[in-house]
């Protein structure tokens, strides 16, 4: 048993070393349970004391009650549910926050039922009571039994020590739930932050909702729910997740057929607020105590409407089997459903945009080549990056008699103006050449056009007329407008670019553009293409240009799909590089 040493009230140098060395440990401490040793070590050097006596309690429930006394070494902290349990079975009147510590002097008799059996046998003949709030709904108390009634000096001197360790105990408790709140929203914030990442990483709604529901198992819960509405105003399960694999049937059974959810996300959908069910709440539906199977478990029901850019999307539901729902508040829930809501519109809109731009990019191109006698066509056309808008490449082929007329063009820049003067192209080179017009003339021709029109962007182009030759063969009369020069793969496998010299269309009036005519052998395969296939770049910054020739060297059978495997092969390649890619390849088979 250690031997203590007593102070009178006029010397109270030992306790300020005391109140000090508690001052700094509750600085650091992460709960004021962790203070016991030093308060009880400070309360029990008052002189007469017989015991010190602390407890703690929420609301009418007990949480430990802790005992010092001359006779022991130690405290010694007894738990309501111990079969030892000294205290009594009500704690004293519950003090409200902010409110200070209240400090009075009882007889052992008189002391609170919770205190008083740990206090007999103690030889107590008075009692300083100091009760004091450490938050909301959380108590705590000190008692320290005297074996002599003390002077009217030395009881102020009590009342005044109680008072400063209970205001030490109350401002580190405070401090600590501040710690808590604070770390709980850098949790929650680190949490949506990185929602936010995972959400926004596709565009793809199938993706974003798969996202949606994995991100928040089990970070928030232990189970999701994602149900969209549908045009007829139903709400439709469109993603489910949850952390035991044999209960993700489950949950996307209840997701899709079960009434009392079904009704439940009916009247969220059409409020503002989220909704947290719990214990009676949950009654007469597939979750909550009476509920059978893997619906037993859970604890709570979240409900928050997925709203964005002044729509109503649909719900997000959490199931949460544990009791710890930290990250299920209804500001965080709200914040994550806003987030979620937003990914899952953009990535809808997006999806939408990519199905107009594809819709009028078809429109640019022809349905199907036309079928030339004694000539084989293949095309394809790749867009560089389906986020952007619609592009400006376009090509065409054109029958009129025994000619074959092929073209291919790109308008600079993209979007609704270069989409107006794509069709503008195509029908003015398809119109003219369809009257049997030489291809210098028809790029003469549109470059009127397009200047006449003011144009402010300007157009490439190349024109090929291909035209059985009297002695075997196709002449190619060839002209160009500043358009990348085509390539002619031989019959005996070499490659060979052909001249197609000419100035951008729509830039200089009266532009004239002069013709360049070879001798193709049957068997050639003569290749027409825009720069998005030579400007396709490697992340080491090579060019697919420095490999076209052994590319079109290498694009295998004639057949429809040669086009199809050289832009493949450029796609392929492409680490950098986000234009659009054409190709018109007319494989020479004899004359017709």
């Amino acid at each position: 048993m250690k031997e203590r040493t007593h102070e009178t009230p006029g010397a109270p140098s030992g306790w300020w070393r005391h109140l000090h060395e508690l001052w700094l440990a509750a600085v650091r401490a992460q709960d004021v349970t962790m203070l016991a040793t030093r308060v009880y070590s400070a309360l029990s050097e008052v002189p007469g004391a017989a015991a010190v006596v602390g407890a703690r309690w929420a609301g009418r429930e007990t949480s430990y009650l802790r005992r010092w006394t001359p006779d022991s070494d130690e405290t010694v902290t007894w738990y309501p549910a111990a079969a030892d349990w000294p205290g009594g079975a009500v704690p004293p009147p519950v003090g409200t926050p902010g409110e200070p510590p209240r400090v009075c002097r009882r007889d052992p008799d008189t002391v609170a039922p919770l205190v008083a059996p740990a206090l007999r046998g103690t030889g107590a003949v008075t009692v300083l009571e100091c009760l004091f709030p450490l938050g909301t709904d959380d108590t705590a108390g000190l008692w320290i039994a005297l074996d002599r009634p003390p002077s009217e000096d030395e009881e102020q001197e009590l009342r005044e020590r109680l008072e400063q360790v209970a205001d030490i105990l109350m401002v580190s408790n405070r401090r600590i739930l501040e710690d808590e709140v604070h770390e709980r929203r850098q949790a929650r914030d680190a949490f949506l932050a990185e929602a936010s990442l995972q959400m926004d990483e596709s565009l793809e709604v199938e993706e974003t909702l798969r996202r949606v529901a994995r991100l928040a198992v089990p970070a928030v819960a232990e189970g999701c729910a994602v149900h969209l509405l549908r045009p007829d105003g139903g709400l439709e399960p469109v993603a489910t997740a949850h952390v035991a694999a044999d209960a993700q049937a489950w949950l996307g059974e209840v997701a899709l057929h079960d009434a009392w959810l079904a009704e439940r996300l009916r009247q969220v959908a059409g409020q503002s607020r989220g909704r947290v069910l719990r214990g009676g709440d949950l009654s007469g539906g597939p979750f909550g105590p009476d509920a059978v199977g893997d619906g037993k478990t859970i604890r709570a029901l979240s409900v928050s409407p997925l709203r964005a850019r002044g729509r109503v999307l649909g719900t997000l539901t959490f199931l949460y089997h544990r009791d710890d729902t930290s990250l299920a508040d209804l500001p965080t829930l709200a914040d994550l459903a806003g987030r979620a809501a937003l990914a899952i519109d953009t990535a809808t809109l997006y999806a939408q945009r990519r199905q107009h731009v594809e819709t009028l990019q078809r429109q640019l191109l022809p349905r199907v080549l036309p079928e030339a006698p004694g000539v084989l066509l293949s095309a394809a056309y790749e867009v560089g990056d389906p986020s952007l808008d619609v592009g400006g490449d376009f090509y065409d082929a054109v029958v009129a008699g025994d000619r074959i007329s092929l073209f291919i063009g790109d308008v600079c820049g993209r979007g609704a103006e270069a989409a107006a003067y794509t069709a503008l192209a195509r029908h003015t080179l398809r119109t003219l050449l369809t009257d049997g017009m030489a291809p210098e003339r028809t790029l003469e021709r549109l470059n009127g056009a397009l200047v006449e029109e003011g144009a402010a962007r300007f157009v490439t182009a190349l024109v090929v007329t291909l035209t059985p030759a009297a002695g075997g063969g196709w002449d190619a009369d060839i002209a160009g407008a500043g358009h990348p020069w085509p390539l002619v793969r031989h019959a005996d496998g070499t490659v060979e670019e052909l001249p197609a010299r000419g100035l951008l269309l729509g830039v200089v009036p009266g532009a004239e553009y002069a013709p360049h005519r070879v001798r193709l052998a049957d068997g050639d395969a003569l290749v027409l293409f825009t720069d998005g296939l030579t400007e396709a770049r490697a992340a080491d910054g090579t060019c697919f240009e420095d490999l076209l020739h052994d590319a079109v060297r290498g694009i295998g059978p004639v057949d429809e799909l040669s086009a199809r495997r050289l832009v493949t092969a450029a796609s392929d390649f492409r680490e950098m590089g986000d234009d659009d890619t054409a190709v018109l390849i007319a494989h020479l088979r004899g004359r017709p």
